[in-house]
């Protein structure tokens, strides 16, 4: 259908509208300044008590022990870090907006005349990114409600595998029935995995004739999954079947993961007559490629893999919007395609909008968010923050580009995309093979070599977090960017189950945003000038996670062990500074949990998230800064971890029944665990020796603040003395965890500190 003839007014009708978020600006920033007014006064507190001098004693209680200094100033430093890492905060939290599109307007102005648009999914590595996972995001955005014609998809296999490939090829089959089912039966999801698990029988509104084409494809997707698994569980595929698709003559004995060719098929091409579905209609492009590996060729991660798409796809289908989404990101709306372009085709405001990022979310988040993967409050509150300083981050997945853009282009004033494409007629004649010769060139690992790939071109390399540095380059070349967050989820993915999955998560993210800081690329350094002040300080927001490590550690260890010792390190309840502590902590925490609840998190959901961030911070983050600054010297190499998609039946059991998942010796759970028994240990002992030996109520009140941390701290820790006590399950704290955590917080209640 082409577009029709609309009127003037019509067409002057924006495609997409920004409206300001429900909290009110004024009203948050006169509760800021309130905070910032008394995060001050905690700072001339803490700089003019400091033991030793002629005010020092003012507030503290005398008669009980004075702290050795190292420990006031360790104190100060720390809360001068968190009252520094708060003001950054702020910037994303006074100019939210919320974006909402026009689909219908964009239907009655273009039609189905729209941008060609190339996808690309990346997988890594068949083991932990299953095939059947991979196909079904695949099937998921090949049935988008898009011009077929229009429409390419690209795999991306970094792990060179025969297993993906004829899972694709099986895919490529199943795909000519899938997108007639979806438009016929109105599906939604089009991930036959997700819709098949929502909707498991035809529903009752059915008649018979319809009754029977959706169990029959149901049944093929069952028969064609069940042939993949047994491909999967043999190892390899059958001799039959290689017989199918020339593409198996690829593989032969001498090629592993790290050492191969460029192998690069086309399965369907929608230019070819052949390629319909079952009703004679169009069906979109479907290629695969795994680009060359050589071991004495760095292949740059995920960063290389889509700079390789990039360019076969310009060779294919060259589309002119770039979507790129994760394996394990399947599409759960079929519009979402025409909700991106409403803000690239916006006559006004449109032409300098290089990528519009929707948020992640995942369909496997229990139900009081064990993990805090339901990012809730990231992406309802910080993202729109961003989004209101004209940029988003691009965070790599669900990311909707403008080719140009993410291929090197600056922005100038008088730049007017034409969404007319015309195809070279000289390509349009080339057959398949002729395609594929053409093609392949362009994914050899020593194409890139004297270019600007990886530099100003394609996503940056070097970095564990190229997405994010990627998008601030574009940025700061003159572009904006969007973030959309509708209602409906554009993707859902699969969150990490095992808490040492999450850690190491937030450790590759943490590290990655940690680097992107002390480089040249530095938000402060990199955007002056060319980004605004709130954007730059929002990016910092992410890139300084691993520093807030030390200070939590410090804050989380000393006034307990102070506290052990009846050493007094903040106010009594009975002097004027003690209400700066107590407004900080209060006005937070209760705005925290407001913030939380108005985004649709639950009590229990903010508690299990601020839990999460604290073993973030004892962990992912400390172990990212430590590896960060070695890299920095010059003693290890860039790395980047796959997060497995793959778990065992019994670990998904306590998942659901939300257990946390320890269950093996990683360094991460013994810095848990010493920590929770030190807080444990220092909050019976302190109590004892204060309240019962020590003075009694007149001694407590000079150590309430500590005690009431100190508290905190052991109830938030209250699922890891079950792990570490009560628990006799597989995902229990190790015995010898157990017993190293013992003795370092013993090790610990023996330092001097007054």
């Amino acid at each position: 259908m082409g577009s029709r003839e609309i009127s003037g007014s019509e067409h002057e009708l924006p495609l997409f509208e920004t409206k300001e978020a429900k909290l009110g600006k004024l009203g948050y920033r006169l509760f800021a300044g309130s905070i910032f007014v008394n995060i001050c006064l905690i700072w001339v507190y803490r700089a003019t008590h400091i033991p030793g001098t002629s005010s020092s004693s003012l507030g503290v209680d005398e008669e009980l022990g004075v702290p050795k200094r190292w420990v006031w100033i360790g104190l100060l430093l720390s809360e001068v870090w968190f009252g520094l890492y708060w003001i950054l905060t702020q910037s994303i939290r006074w100019n939210n907006i919320k974006r909402y599109t026009f689909k219908d307007r964009l239907a009655l102005r273009y039609g189905e005349n729209l941008p060609g648009a190339d996808i690309f999914v990346c997988t890594a590595d068949p083991t932990i990114e299953p095939p059947t996972l991979v196909i079904n995001t695949v099937l998921s955005v090949m049935a988008y409600d898009y011009p077929p014609d229009k429409l390419s998809v690209y795999i991306s296999d970094d792990g060179g595998s025969e297993l993906t490939f004829y899972a694709l090829y099986e895919a490529s089959i199943f795909s000519r029935h899938w997108i007639p089912f979806c438009k016929e039966f109105k599906v939604e999801p089009r991930s036959p995995a997700a819709y098949f698990a929502q909707v498991s029988d035809p529903p009752p509104s059915l008649k018979n004739q319809c009754i029977k084409d959706w169990l029959t494809t149901k049944r093929l997707y069952e028969y064609m999954k069940n042939r993949i698994e047994a491909a999967i569980k043999l190892g390899k595929v059958s001799e039959e079947i290689k017989k199918q698709h020339k593409g198996f003559s690829e593989w032969t004995p001498e090629i592993t993961k790290r050492d191969h060719q460029t192998i690069l098929q086309i399965l369907i091409h929608g230019r070819d007559a052949s390629s319909v579905d079952t009703d004679g209609n169009q069906l979109p492009t479907l290629v695969y490629l795994a680009r060359e590996k050589r071991s004495q060729h760095s292949h740059n991660f995920k960063a290389g893999a889509i700079n390789s798409l990039l360019r076969v796809s310009s060779e294919i289908s060259n589309g002119q919007i770039v979507l790129s989404v994760d394996c394990d990101m399947y599409s759960n709306d079929s519009k979402a395609l025409r909700d991106a372009l409403c803000f690239f085709m916006d006559e006004k405001k449109g032409y300098d909008i290089a990528f519009v990022q929707c948020p992640q979310n995942f369909n496997n988040v229990t139900k009081s968010d064990l993990y805090a993967n339901g990012f809730r409050v990231i992406n309802n509150v910080e993202m729109t923050g961003l989004d209101g300083f004209g940029g988003s981050i691009y965070s790599g997945t669900g990311c909707f580009h403008r080719r140009e853009t993410i291929c090197g282009r600056k922005f100038t004033e008088d730049y007017r995309e034409s969404w007319n494409q015309e195809i070279d007629p000289i390509k349009a004649k080339r057959s398949i093979t002729e395609l594929e010769k053409a093609s392949k060139v362009l994914a050899d690992c020593t194409y890139e070599e004297n270019t600007q790939w990886g530099n100003e071109m394609g996503l940056k390399y070097g970095c564990p977090v190229e997405d994010v540095i990627t998008g601030l380059a574009i940025q700061c070349r003159g572009w904006n960017s969007i973030y959309f967050n509708p209602e409906r989820k554009c993707f859902l993915g699969v969150a990490p189950v095992t808490l040492d999955q999450a850690l190491i998560q937030y450790k590759r993210w943490s590290e990655g945003l940690f680097q992107i800081f002390l480089s040249k690329y530095c938000p402060f350094t990199y955007g002056y000038g060319k980004i605004k002040l709130g954007l730059q300080m929002g990016y910092c927001i992410y890139c300084l996670w691993p520093p807030n490590s030390f200070p939590t550690i410090f804050y989380l260890v000393v006034p307990s062990l102070c506290f052990l010792n009846g050493i007094p390190l903040f106010p009594k309840m009975s002097s004027l500074w003690f209400l700066p502590f107590a407004y900080v902590f209060g006005s937070t925490s209760l705005y925290s949990l407001y913030e939380a609840l108005s985004v649709g998190d639950t009590i229990t959901e903010w508690w299990n998230l601020h839990r999460i961030w604290v073993f973030r911070r004892l962990t992912s983050f400390l172990f990212s800064f430590v590896d960060t600054v070695i890299r920095q010297l010059g003693f290890s190499q860039t790395t980047f971890v796959i997060t497995p998609k793959v778990v065992d039946d019994e670990v998904l059991k306590r998942y659901e029944n939300e257990m946390l998942e320890f269950g093996n010796t990683s360094p991460m759970f013994a810095i848990i665990s010493t920590v929770a028994v030190l807080n444990l240990v220092t909050l019976l002992g302190g109590l004892i020796k204060s309240v019962i030996f020590g003075g009694g109520i007149g001694v407590f009140e000079s150590l309430i603040s500590q005690f009431i941390l100190c508290g905190l701290t052991v109830l938030v820790n209250v699922p890891v003395y079950e792990a570490l006590f009560f628990r006799k399950d597989n995902g229990a704290i190790p015995f010898f965890v157990m017993v190293t955590s013992i003795f370092l917080a013993s090790l610990a209640c023996l330092i001097p500190i007054s």
